[in-house]
């Protein structure tokens, strides 16, 4: 999806409500919100990309632990490792993914299309190619 998607968390983010979190762009949550994929504790494997996503975010030793282990984590725990954006207080959580949604939407929509493609695509490609589609990206946007 060429758009940011933004998730706002707040209490138990587990299993499929986790692999939805993890395919947003951007996630917020509040203080009290745990993070899981128990599947393997319950004898099934996570069912809507669980097993990639987050290997992406956390690193394959962070996944390993976290899907291996049933591992939950706390907000603080998923911001020190780079799978929460932010974490705010409960009643500032929609407040606050909405001013983060209006910042992204004053924003040329070009530019943010390009920006996310180039970040997104640039993980598969070396670091040369990256660069080569950055300035591709550039050249159509620039007026």
């Amino acid at each position: 999806m060429p758009q940011p998607l933004i998730a706002a968390l707040h209490g138990y983010v587990l299993g499929s409500g986790m692999e939805i979190a993890l395919y947003c762009d951007l996630r917020i949550t509040s203080n009290d919100v745990i993070f899981g994929l128990p599947e393997v504790e319950l004898g099934i494997l996570p069912a809507a990309g669980g097993t990639q996503t987050l290997p992406r975010l956390l690193g394959l030793s962070g996944a390993l632990d976290m899907l291996l282990t049933g591992r939950r984590l706390s907000a603080q725990e998923a911001f020190e490792r780079g799978l929460v954006n932010q974490i705010v207080p409960r009643d500032k959580l929609i407040q606050t993914a909405e001013a983060v949604a209006q910042k992204i939407a004053s924003c040329d929509p070009a530019v943010v299309r390009n920006a996310k493609q180039a970040i997104i695509q640039g993980l598969d490609m070396t670091l040369e190619q990256g660069l080569e589609l950055e300035g591709r990206l550039s050249l159509k946007i620039r007026r």
